[in-house]
């Protein structure tokens, strides 16, 4: 296990991935490995990066999902993984490369999820779709009152994991981002050390966002019950 955190982006058509390869690495450290992870080779995100100066890059990897799916592409690049934090990160987000070095040095000092908040002081979510917004804010307020887990932003898929969590748990989820609630919840349970920091979202607008809220939800809704009674 390296000392350090890798970072996973779950890609589907990524036309700005070369831009966004370019501001991380303008702005991080401490990394070993960036896995961009990916479900078919006609991808256009993988046709940009391999006609990229990262093409040969022995930081940045490819991992094809066997499956389908942000969720299970996910869980294929956690388990390429060898470093001793992994911090999954949104591939349309230019605004949060500076707190993955925050995120990191809480890990050293013993926290084992790291959780990005859009709800709490310092952070911030714009041009969000209202009816998502709405569901979003509804299910992290529930939670917050109604259960133990008193994070803010319980949904958020951007977060960081030690490798002890990713070791120790399971994914049972298959859909969308709900890996994240679920290692969120299965960690509280255990009375594992959390930390919440503030960050920022602003939806994107060049294209049409892959959030499939109905679809993906017999996962959420899973993690979400037994937050609220356990």
């Amino acid at each position: 296990m390296k000392e350090g955190y890798d970072i996973i982006i779950p890609v589907y058509n990524e036309k700005n991935i070369i831009k966004l390869l370019d501001y991380l690495f303008n702005n991080i450290k401490n990394y070993n490995s960036l896995y961009v992870c990916y479900d078919r080779e006609e991808d256009i995100t993988i046709q940009l990066i391999k006609k990229s100066k990262y093409t040969n890059s022995k930081i940045v990897k490819l991992v094809r999902n066997p499956s389908i799916g942000p969720c299970e592409a996910i869980k294929m690049g956690l388990k390429k993984s060898e470093s001793d934090a992994a911090i999954i990160y949104p591939a349309d987000d230019f605004f949060n490369a500076n707190i993955l070095e925050q995120m990191y040095e809480y890990k050293k000092l013993g926290y084992d999820i790291v959780c990005p908040s859009r709800f709490i002081q310092g952070g911030m979510i714009k041009n969000c779709p209202l009816i998502k917004f709405l569901i979003v804010k509804t299910v992290s307020l529930i939670l917050f009152y109604f259960s133990s887990l008193k994070i803010k932003d319980p949904t958020n898929g951007f977060r960081l994991f030690s490798k002890e969590v990713l070791e120790k748990y399971k994914i049972e989820s298959t859909l969308g981002f709900s890996y994240s609630l679920e290692l969120l919840i299965k960690s509280h349970l255990d009375k594992r050390k959390i930390i919440e920091i503030p960050s920022i979202w602003i939806e994107r607008n060049d294209q049409k966002s892959n959030f499939k809220i109905i679809k993906w939800s017999k996962d959420y809704l899973r993690w979400f019950f037994k937050a609220i009674f356990n």
